[in-house]
């Protein structure tokens, strides 16, 4: 698919202040937000003119927590703005119950209107379940992929660090918005601006929406063995339908013994339990990101069997999933 041009100003355009609305959701990300925020602000300072305006608002017009329990105070609550607004869903944990009825409903009206509307961190699960990302590219912070790709398949979701299409915009959250914004920046006010603002924040290096979210898999696993690599890359591929050791070995041109040796060396676990870790902690991810049931969670990653997830998913966790979810429902109730 071929990328929808920006809905916001072009240089060609005059300049003129793009306002910008920040709707924080309770338990939003704090960092991603500032990411997103102080470019816009810097921006004003080296232009020395006004070309960002914002205003924060909350469902209620109260303040917000954040996910590390800073409140923050806001503007206003949900109210009526005008079209060339672009409004920004700030998102974090536990961003289902975060996002009410109210909340979606202003931002289906906002769409109709012909607001852009953004989202970072999980802000981009807010906008799928309005409703609005329905055809489009899209992203999520990597640990939320999977679940958003269970429950909106009509989505384009991919793992790019930040996704403009049309007046949809998305961020992976963490240092992403800041990314996200130097390209807003850039395609408005050109590349000098951008770079300055990037110079000011003591960043030197502008990522674009084709570098991905995470480290390299050598990175990650603090290794650099290009078989060994491969081979998860195919197991963190192949969640749903496990791929047995011996094809795994036979993609990467080894013995099954010499795959196990491989793991045995760099990871000291045989390949078998490195893949049964990798599922356990996508269902983990499953059963506190999404309402599916453990059935359906053991399905999605692999277990043919319930009795087997649950025996395994006990082994590795310490508890069931029926309790994993259970302990993190109330959880929620605690700290909200």
């Amino acid at each position: 698919m071929a990328p929808r041009s920006s809905s916001l100003p072009a240089r060609s355009q005059p300049a003129q202040a793009q306002p910008i609305i920040f709707l924080l959701l309770e338990r939003f990300t704090l960092m991603a937000f500032t990411a997103a925020l102080e470019p816009l602000r810097l921006a004003n300072r080296v232009a020395g003119r006004t070309l960002y305006t914002w205003r924060l608002v909350s469902e209620t017009g109260a303040p917000v927590r954040c996910s590390n329990g800073t409140e923050i105070a806001v503007n206003a609550g949900l109210e009526d703005t005008s079209p060339d607004a672009l409004i920004i869903v700030c998102g974090g944990l536990d961003v289902q119950r975060a996002t009410s009825p109210g909340i979606l409903g202003w931002l289906r009206k906002r769409a109709r209107y012909g607001n852009a509307l953004g989202g970072l961190c999980t802000g981009t699960w807010a906008l799928a379940k309005a409703g609005l990302l329905d055809g489009h590219r899209a992203t999520i912070h990597w640990e939320n992929h999977t679940a958003v790709t269970e429950d909106f398949p009509d989505i384009e979701l991919n793992k790019a660090i930040f996704v403009m299409d049309g007046k949809r915009l998305t961020s992976a959250g963490g240092t992403a918005p800041l990314d996200l914004m130097l390209t807003m920046i850039t395609n408005a006010h050109g590349p000098d601006l951008a770079h300055a603002v990037a110079d000011q924040l003591v960043y030197s290096n502008i990522r674009t929406n084709r570098d991905s979210q995470r480290l390299s898999i050598p990175a990650r696993i603090g290794v650099r063995h290009p078989k060994l690599a491969r081979v998860i890359e195919i197991m963190e591929s192949h969640i749903e339908e496990p791929v047995s050791p011996p094809d795994l070995a036979e993609q990467v041109e080894m013995s099954t013994r010499q795959l196990e040796r491989l793991f045995r060396r760099y990871l000291n676990r045989s390949p078998k339990r490195y893949y049964m870790e990798l599922r356990l902690e996508r269902a983990r991810n499953l059963l506190m990101q999404t309402d599916m049931s453990v059935i359906a969670v053991a399905l999605a990653t692999g277990f043919t069997s319930p009795s087997h997830f649950s025996k395994c998913y006990r082994a590795h966790y310490d508890t069931t999933p029926y309790r994993e979810r259970g302990a993190h429902g109330a959880e929620e109730v605690e700290g909200s």
